[in-house]
């Protein structure tokens, strides 16, 4: 039996067409690939030299020993062209890709909201009609809702994609309002109504709530900030399940990219014993009537790299949920990717795994939650 793997964290590196359909009267003030000062090309969004040129986002199958400076020449073509996604997705053996943006969440901070408005939906159209197209059924894009400039605007965006034919919706890590807010209610209750899950990567997109060596607004990128991000889906997980988002909506599913599974088991024991203490009750810090441990692999999923002591939990039934939530991925194309050698990976994370876990990880969890 020829086994299915769907990775469901991988990106693009928006090429310098992206932008193309912006209406004409706002083209002279789109965001321009431009050369930097290392001689790499990188994206400006304020006319000026880049701050950053294509690297660490963009390495997979670099030989050269660049980290940085590279140009569009120099990085694999499947970083923006759909055709040769889908064939740098067979010499990995993966039959389905889940894509995520990269440079475009930018658009979350653009002080300009009506370019940024066009910005983000001329990605949209790109990244379905163009990237994903080239391979129908392989390739899942994840369009941009933007959610900071009134529900009624995202809500017509996410509409919009969804006529496209989107199978889901990106949402920022660091929106202007937390994600238990009630102002996000319309928007779960149009995901629930068209069955098709959102899903935030780390803290990517938004202005972040706290500035240290790590700031990718200001494209700032440290091994430091690349650790802590890992963790960063603890506090929406937590906030939304106390804040009674899946109460008000027991069908919302929310996927957090990149963060691995490893720490959930410690994260639903300490949200049950919050949840059966007392003292929390009394005070009215409890407000919801279903076991927060419930919500893993019904409503809150994970994708996963290679996080060795999360796959030896599954193999071990240490904590049952940990294989109903979790994803495989590849991160195709960033420098820490499993590419092309996500096979070897495969075989050596999934030891000892029943094969009922090892489908769901690898394939079933993702083929569920996404409709493919």
């Amino acid at each position: 039996m020829i086994e299915r793997v769907i990775s469901a964290d991988c990106h693009v590196t928006e090429p310098p067409s992206v932008f193309d359909r912006v209406p004409k009267s706002l083209r002279d003030r789109v965001p321009k690939v431009m050369t930097g000062a290392d001689g790499g090309e990188g994206w400006s969004f304020d006319g000026k030299p880049p701050k950053r040129t294509l690297g660490v986002e963009a390495m997979a199958g670099q030989t050269n020993g660049k980290a940085s400076g590279l140009r569009f020449d120099e990085i694999l073509p499947g970083n923006f062209d759909g055709v040769a996604h889908a064939a740098d997705m067979d010499r990995d053996g993966i039959d389905v890709s889940i894509v995520y943006p990269a440079n475009v969440i930018h658009m979350y901070v653009e002080t300009d909201r009506e370019l940024a408005i066009a910005c983000i939906r001329s990605y949209n159209d790109w990244l379905l009609d163009d990237f994903a197209a080239a391979a129908p059924g392989r390739i899942v894009g994840l369009p941009l809702l933007p959610v900071d400039d009134g529900i009624d605007v995202c809500i017509a965006e996410f509409d919009r994609v969804l006529e496209k034919g989107a199978k889901a919706a990106f949402i920022p890590g660091n929106p202007a309002r937390p994600y238990h807010d009630s102002y996000f209610d319309p928007l779960y209750q149009a995901a629930v109504d068209a069955g098709v899950p959102l899903t935030f990567h780390r803290t990517f997109g938004g202005k972040p709530s706290e500035s240290d060596w790590d700031e990718l607004v200001n494209q700032q990128v440290t091994v430091s900030g690349t650790v802590y991000r890992f963790f960063s889906a603890a506090r929406p997980f937590t906030y939304m399940t106390y804040g009674g988002v899946f109460e008000r909506h027991p069908d919302l599913k929310i996927v957090a990219g990149e963060v691995n599974c490893s720490w959930l088991p410690f994260w639903a024991q300490t949200m049950d014993q919050c949840f059966d203490n007392p003292y929390y009750r009394a005070t009215g810090g409890v407000r919801i009537d279903r076991r927060p441990s419930e919500l893993l692999g019904e409503n809150l999923f994970v994708t996963v790299l290679d996080d060795d002591l999360g796959f030896k939990m599954i193999a071990d039934g240490f904590w049952p949920q940990l294989a109903s939530c979790s994803m495989f991925s590849t991160d195709y194309p960033h420098s820490v990717c499993l590419w092309p050698e996500s096979a070897s990976y495969i075989e050596r994370l999934a030891v000892g795994m029943s094969s009922a876990d090892r489908h769901s990880v690898l394939a079933g969890n993702a083929a569920r939650v996404y409709g493919i």
